[in-house]
């Protein structure tokens, strides 16, 4: 139900910016117990079987991550997970390339995960965390991999860690319990197992509340040493990163290393359920002081960015409260005058991951256009912007030095991988090559661009993935993909679920619509959707399947539609309202019934944003035109197979939504089948939970489409 960058990415993609390990990820990347896991031999040489991507081979990819350049700008290092299938774990090493190309060199072996690693000022060494002490601590290591030691010795372990730009100090974050559990409140009664709740926020994505918060610490670094250093946050029960992402870019040190810039949301319980106004602050060092650089500013403000003489900071703002998907606006703040100006005033696009040019005149950025996501840079005297790269590609994260320029880049038909931009021309040059053993083997479908017109006269872009070998003289069966967010843009992402490629693989042509409500078609097209769940974007799927139904290739009387988060609800909702145009029906953890969502979820501000308020508010006609179109109220009219899927662990969209929905299907006679993870949540991590969903969703749409 949200959009995402590093961590959590939204529904169907693997969109990634940021360093640290999101919650998300620290799922997928399971710490092994070292007596039962050894290291998998070759695993860039894993067996690919067949020609096509399989579920198995989908988790035979190694997954490249945080590109990080170094210094002088010559090297690159990076990140690598793979996974072993029989032990249902992840394994992440840091491995090095030249920004020149040619073999990459891998630095880390240990038995977990290495990650957040940083270089420090000369480039001779590097710093990550690893998990060999059992909690997550610093090490360090030479450029080229050698002499690997331990330095922090921090209670408890950290989170994640940047260091200052002197290597004389460095912040960490790591959590601090403030609040007792109920054995601690009864003494007495240590074998109790209930949770005393109050107020909310009380669960949040994916975790129940722990007692604890991230907070940030300052440490020196003496003789190749860290230990304990201060909380900057002592005795405030907020969370710096925010939750549910933590990612630790929204923290950052001032180039002296006297200020750090940090993101928080300082409100609790009730009122953080309702508010998305979180701040950048400002923290001097030397006088232990914070200020708010954004107070005033009611929306989403985070990701702070020193100049590179120190005297303004970069920062993303959304100015509407409680409207989580609005344009990320790009402000600089003067640190000595206190004025802030609004960069991208006239730029009606996003932005993330923003960068200064050495000499602070431009800064550069990701921005969305089109359902693809490229490099921009603007100048910062005259607000002039300039796109840098183009084409049918997510740029997900870059860095930077004065003159070399790379970036993580995928597409539909390839997965994450590092490239060499020229930051005049555009020009990629690809550096890593870490999945080439297996495109060596498997043929990807063809990606192909139609624009459609709505049913109001709007041109809508609509991506067709063929299969391979596609013969335009044959009948295929067809796939209708609705998309989450709901205002995640159906972009060139690479997923490790709900990807395009497999579904092409199985013979299936998949139609996957940028409908009203995703982003990088403009501010109105973005939010159009809030308040008409079940309107005009429920025409746009049907406008783009009965125009690819008048295709001879495409067998009109096999069509299925398939779906998450939203797209899960937008299955829900067209199971009452198709008309005969699909023969199978595929939701996954999909809201069913608006009124128990909206009060089941933990992010208020949400829920009233896009429904509109709350089901008892009669005289709002925008909230009971939301609830008016609820799915749940036109079960009457279900007469299609539907599988329903759902995780345990999903608070988001907690999993009564799908029982709901499976009970309401069988009861009504339809053909229905459920799928229940209760180690999951919205999303299915686990390789092996994920190759039994990619067989059962399969197996699901063979028998009735095939």
């Amino acid at each position: 139900m949200t959009k995402n960058i590093l961590g959590f990415i939204a529904i169907a993609t693997m969109f990634t910016i940021g360093a640290c390990k999101s919650e998300k990820e620290k799922n997928e990347t399971t710490i092994p117990n070292k007596n039962e896991v050894s290291k998998l031999d070759s695993l860039s040489k894993l067996e690919i079987e067949g020609n096509r991507i399989s579920p198995e081979n989908l988790w035979k990819f190694g997954r490249v991550s945080d590109a990080q350049l170094s210094p002088d700008g010559k090297t690159v290092i990076y990140g690598v997970t793979r996974y072993n299938i029989a032990t249902n774990k992840g394994y992440t090493d840091i491995f090095l390339i030249s920004v020149d190309g040619g073999n990459p060199i891998q630095l880390t072996d240990f038995a977990g995960a290495e990650f957040n690693h940083r270089w420090n000022v000369d480039g001779s060494k590097i710093y990550f965390i690893a998990y060999e002490s059992e909690t997550g601590q610093i090490w360090q290591m030479n450029a080229d991999g050698s002499d690997k030691k331990q330095i922090s010795e921090i209670a408890e372990g950290i989170n994640s860690f940047e260091i200052s730009a002197d290597n004389n100090q460095v912040f960490y974050t790591k959590d601090v319990k403030f609040e007792k559990t109920p054995q601690e409140i009864h003494a007495d009664l240590p074998l109790t197992n209930v949770r005393i709740i109050e107020d909310l926020m009380y669960r949040h994505w994916n975790d129940w509340s722990d007692y604890k918060f991230s907070h940030i610490f300052i440490s020196d670094i003496k003789d190749n040493k860290i230990i304990d250093g201060k909380d900057i946050m002592e005795s405030e029960a907020f969370d710096s990163p925010l939750s549910p992402y933590f990612d630790n870019t929204e923290i950052t040190w001032s180039p002296d290393g006297k200020h750090i810039a940090y993101t928080c949301k300082k409100l609790s319980g009730k009122d953080f359920a309702l508010s998305t106004n979180s701040d950048v602050y400002l923290y001097n060092i030397e006088k232990g002081t914070t200020e708010n650089i954004s107070e005033g500013m009611m929306g989403y403000d985070k990701y702070p960015v020193f100049s590179n003489d120190g005297k303004k900071i970069a920062f993303q703002s959304m100015e509407t409260p409680g409207y989580e998907s609005d344009k990320d606006r790009l402000f600089v703040y003067n640190i000595d005058s206190k004025e802030k100006t609004y960069l991208t005033d006239g730029f009606d696009q996003s932005i993330s991951h923003t960068v200064w040019s050495k000499d602070d005149s431009e800064i550069y950025f990701i921005s969305g256009i089109h359902a693809t996501h490229q490099l921009y840079k603007i100048n910062v005297a005259n607000k002039q912007v300039t796109q840098i790269t183009k084409g049918q590609h997510d740029y997900n994260s870059f860095s930077k030095t004065d003159k070399v320029l790379v970036g993580e880049k995928m597409s539909i038909s390839m997965a994450n991988e590092i490239f060499n931009i020229n930051a005049e021309t555009g020009e990629e040059t690809q550096l890593t090559f870490t999945n080439k053993n297996i495109y060596d083997k498997i043929e990807m479908g063809k990606v192909e661009e139609r624009w459609i017109k709505t049913t109001d006269g709007k041109d809508m872009l609509v991506w067709i993935i063929y299969p391979p070998q596609f013969d335009a003289n044959k009948k295929y069966p067809a796939l209708l993909y609705c998309q989450g967010g709901p205002q995640s843009a159906v972009s060139q992402f690479f997923s490790y679920r709900w990807n395009f490629q497999i579904m092409a693989a199985n013979d299936y042509i998949v139609i996957a619509p940028n409908r009203r409500g995703l982003p990088s078609f403009g501010s109105e097209w973005n939010a159009q959707i809030s308040g008409d769940y079940g309107g005009q974007n429920m025409k746009d799927y049907l406008s783009a399947v009965d125009e690819m139904k008048k295709e001879p290739f495409i067998d009109g009387d096999r069509i299925g539609a398939v779906g998450a988060s939203y797209g899960g609800f937008s299955v829900f909702w067209l199971a009452g309202h198709h008309e005969k145009r699909f023969k199978a029906f595929i939701s996954h953890c999909g809201m069913f019934n608006l009124e128990s969502q909206y009060a089941a979820t933990e992010e208020m501000f949400f829920v009233n944003h896009d429904l509109g308020g709350a089901y008892w508010e009669k005289e709002n006609k925008i909230a009971q035109n939301s609830f008016a179109n609820s799915p749940h109220k036109f079960v009457q009219n279900w007469d299609t197979p539907i599988m329903i899927i759902t995780g345990g662990k999903d608070f988001r969209i907690p999993y009564t939504e799908s029982l709901q929905a499976f009970n309401a299907a069988k009861l009504v006679g339809v053909d229905a089948k459920l799928l229940y993870f209760p180690e999951e949540t919205h999303f299915v991590l686990k390789p092996q939970n994920s190759i039994l969903w990619q067989r059962e969703f399969f197996a699901w749409l063979d028998k009735y489409l095939k």
